[in-house]
């Protein structure tokens, strides 16, 4: 990534960099500020006016004095544009689980602003809404993805006509995602396949994916498959599943993400803020070089336990299938571990070409590395060049409002000075 390379050149000031006290507490939040809500059950949405169609197969305007409903799986297909006025609200019925899936060759144009944000939410009164209310929002890309046959088909029974995602369109543009929020998602119900919050298949340099919230998923809140772009400043709340995963030789500079779990909000299986995957074992892969790889800057993922709940959480990250991350600048805080590789990563020098982590502060309760190799001796030596806090610290007593319901502050209340740094 052009990010890597850069800062890997830089590798000899890391030393410079941590005496001089350069400090990456400053990631402010004021990003989050406006458009986000931390309280989405207790708000009230006007009661829907329209029901969208099933099929949307021409160029369709969704106005903002207008609430829609989606009900079932809507399509967008035969190459048509859907329009969403900022603004927007649309309510999502959960008796009829609905999802809006964008066929490949169709677009989803959704750009609200900081003012007015295009909302996707619960059909449900306030207080009654609950992870999994819902879909989510599938968005089917011609961009390449790294499976032997260089395509993939959408799981979950939808429509196999307009299933289908992948291709070679490396620059293509299906969607424009600003200032949107997506609550409730998630649903476990109606089809063998579960719907996260935002699904992007395939999906190329054009599109663009900026301001985006996803709470109360049911399953994941963000999941990337194949594809290459340059995603930021994007929000995933109390997902139940994973926060972000990413997989299928997706590549791309990932800055600003945020993720805030609660270590009672958990899948059986475990859930991570970030789980990737090199590439799918059923597709196979083209080529090694093709496998997911991303950088991750200016990011907080934190799980919001504490001294009397901490021992409910798994790793931040959970890496498999050769997938290559380099995280710089950023905060994991309230789990287990930092990153988790499976079998794939076969001994110590194959981990420190495929992880990378610097600049970065890490608050957990495990050692801090798992690696399925034996003896995985050495492996610690990954997290040099971060600082740490040498024994594990509640959320409360570690941040500086980390629990608001209006804009959540993870500025760390003692100096940075104060923490440990590896070495």
């Amino acid at each position: 990534m052009r990010l890597r390379c850069v800062l890997l050149t830089s590798f000899l000031l890391f030393t410079v960099l941590f005496t001089n006290g350069q400090d990456f507490d400053k990631n402010d939040n004021k990003w989050v500020r406006g458009w986000t809500n931390f309280e989405p059950n207790a708000t009230n949405y006007p009661e829907a006016e329209e029901t969208l169609p099933n099929m949307i197969a021409d160029d369709t305007f969704l106005r903002n004095d207008i609430v829609y409903l989606l009900s079932g799986d809507v399509y967008v297909t035969n190459g048509a544009t859907l329009t969403i006025q900022q603004g927007t609200t649309i309510r999502c019925d959960h008796e009829n689980p609905a999802n809006l899936i964008i066929a490949k060759g169709a677009k989803l144009i959704a750009a609200g602003s900081e003012a007015y944000p295009i909302v996707f939410t619960s059909n449900k009164a306030p207080k009654s809404r609950a992870n999994g209310d819902w879909g989510g929002i599938i968005i089917a890309g011609s961009g390449k993805v790294n499976s032997v046959s260089g395509n993939g088909i959408i799981k979950g029974n939808f429509n196999p006509q307009y299933a289908i995602y992948g291709g070679s369109d490396h620059q293509e543009q299906t969607t424009i995602l600003k200032y949107v929020r997506i609550e409730f998602p998630g649903s476990k119900t109606k089809r063998q396949e579960n719907s996260n919050g935002l699904s992007l298949f395939g999906i190329g340099t054009a599109s663009i994916i900026d301001h985006v919230m996803v709470s109360y998923s049911g399953q994941d809140s963000f999941n990337w498959s194949g594809g290459n772009n340059n995603i930021r400043k994007v929000v995933s709340y109390m997902a139940e599943d994973d926060d972000f995963q990413i997989s299928e030789g997706f590549k791309g500079d990932l800055d600003y993400l945020m993720a805030i779990r609660h270590p009672y909000i958990t899948s059986p299986q475990g859930s991570y803020a970030i789980e990737i995957d090199g590439y799918d074992k059923e597709l196979g892969y083209i080529k090694p070089n093709a496998i997911t790889d991303v950088t991750i800057t200016n990011s907080t993922f934190v799980n919001l336990s504490d001294k009397s709940n901490y021992i409910h959480t798994t790793s931040a990250i959970s890496a498999s299938n050769s997938a290559l991350i380099y995280l710089h600048n950023s905060k994991i805080s309230g789990f287990s571990d930092v990153v988790k590789f499976d079998q794939s990563y076969t001994s110590l020098s194959v981990i420190e070409k495929s992880f990378k982590m610097d600049n970065s502060f890490f608050n957990i309760h495990g050692e801090g590395v798992k690696a399925s190799y034996k003896p995985s001796t050495g492996v610690l030596d990954i997290l040099k060049y971060n600082r740490f806090t040498q024994s594990f610290v509640g959320v409360e007593t570690l941040f500086a409002d980390p629990k608001s319901k209006t804009i959540p502050k993870f500025e760390l209340k003692e100096s940075l000075n104060n923490y440990m740094v590896m070495q």
